[in-house]
């Protein structure tokens, strides 16, 4: 199988690394991929928003499968013009990954499919967010209607600060703030067909404690060895299979990831978002930990034949990921900067590196070009042991004002 891989980031190079490592993809590509991303495939400098030479890049390699990593080419409908060019893709219709690209649009399709979220308004006037605001009071929780690479949404107790947000956007999503701990969980789907994944907990707070601003995640680790038996089952029952349901029923069939973003309340679960992709830096764990070759499942969603696939096999072990960000993340990101120690950190083979924003200077050094640079991933057969080899690996990397949380997993390793 030639598989081609749309993105740049650490999300994409987890999903090359697993693809390189499945014997039955031939040749592997990536557009525009990163500097870590062509060490596994071959890179291909094409715009990943423009869907016709998207298209045409996929039929000149002869690609069987394209596999789109990122919300923003989805939403632009990618995956439309290399649909039309009879090529199968992993990654749903520009119009059903309006699920992600219109949190109003998601409200809409999850009150039709009675799916459990939190209650809401969207807003387009600084008097109905005012409005909204009180009506639901502290904290209060601000989304972006739009696209805003995970950083779109405003959590605090401040009014001021939250009307500030609400007035920056065209349309917002104000509602009630939901308590409890928040799960990832990725399933895979061919528009009829739910296959949930393995869940994970990311860590979206810039600092350790969950303290600073919102990123677009600076870590992540699965198993969640605290979360209620049953809730795979659960989430699949109440909150995937009937939104995937209600797509096909409105005409608008979703394939690819669906991923839900849950908030496990003290009135029951309850879904916070929805995204059409695989999450970032979730990926880096569920794909350290999934022991099936991953071309199979992603080709089975693209031509509707996941039904025929046998249960997927995992590690029974951990994994942990640990975000290196450039100095000045998330607000004014520093780039250009040379990262050292790359081949020390795996030189163990306990530990590997997935590379988010870096490109490669005309001498081959590896420099930061981006605000989330590394994502250093370990497994082990615990969180604990998983979590001190990710760390073990990151001491060994130097990066000028790089930084990254000190505590991801540590409280569900040590509990």
């Amino acid at each position: 199988m030639k598989v081609l891989v749309i993105g740049g980031g650490a999300r994409e190079h987890a999903l090359c690394r697993s693809l390189s490592q499945d014997p039955s993809v031939t040749e592997l590509h990536c557009a525009p991929g990163n500097a870590g991303i062509a060490q596994v495939a071959t890179v291909h400098p094409v715009d990943q928003l423009d869907g016709a030479r998207v298209a045409e890049l996929a039929a000149t390699l002869g690609a069987d499968l394209v596999v789109v990593g990122p919300e923003a080419p989805l939403v632009a409908g990618v995956g439309d013009a290399v649909r039309a060019a009879g090529i199968p893709v992993f990654g749903p219709s520009g119009a059903a990954a309006q699920l992600e690209g219109s949190k109003a649009f998601a409200k809409d399709v999850m009150a039709g499919a009675g799916v459990p979220t939190a209650r809401s308004y969207v807003c387009t006037t600084a008097e109905e967010a005012a409005e909204a605001l009180d009506a639901f009071g502290a904290p209060y929780v601000v989304k972006d209607d739009g696209l805003a690479a995970g950083k779109g949404v405003v959590v605090t107790s401040d009014r001021a600060e939250a009307l500030a947000h609400a007035a920056s956007c065209e349309r917002v999503v104000i509602e009630e703030y939901l308590d409890g701990p928040e799960v990832s969980l990725f399933a895979i789907t061919d528009g009829t067909t739910v296959l949930p994944l393995q869940p994970a907990q990311d860590f979206k707070r810039a600092l350790d404690g969950d303290e600073g601003p919102n990123t677009g995640g600076m870590g992540a680790y699965s198993p969640l060895p605290w979360a209620p038996a049953g809730l795979v089952q659960e989430v699949l029952d109440t909150v995937l299979q009937p939104t995937v349901d209600e797509l096909r029923r409105r005409g608008t069939e979703f394939s690819g990831l669906l991923y839900a973003g849950l908030a496990l309340t003290s009135r029951g679960t309850r879904v916070i978002e929805f995204n059409a992709r695989f999450g970032d830096p979730e990926t880096q764990v569920v794909l350290a930990r999934l022991r099936t070759p991953l071309a199979g499942v992603l080709f089975a969603s693209a031509t509707g034949t996941l039904d025929q696939l046998e249960p997927l096999r995992w590690d029974e072990g951990a994994a942990v990921t640990v975000v290196v960000a450039s100095e000045g993340y998330p607000a004014a990101p520093r780039t250009g900067d040379p990262i050292e120690g790359l081949a020390e950190a795996e030189a163990d083979g306990t530990a590997y590196v997935l590379h988010a924003g870096t490109k490669a200077d005309q001498d081959g050094r590896v420099l930061s070009a981006g605000g989330r640079v590394l994502s250093v991933t370990a497994t082990g057969t615990d969180l604990a042991e998983a979590r001190d080899r990710a760390y073990a690996a990151l001491d060994r990397i130097s990066l000028k004002g790089g930084q990254h949380r000190t505590d991801i997993a540590l409280k569900a390793a040590t509990a």
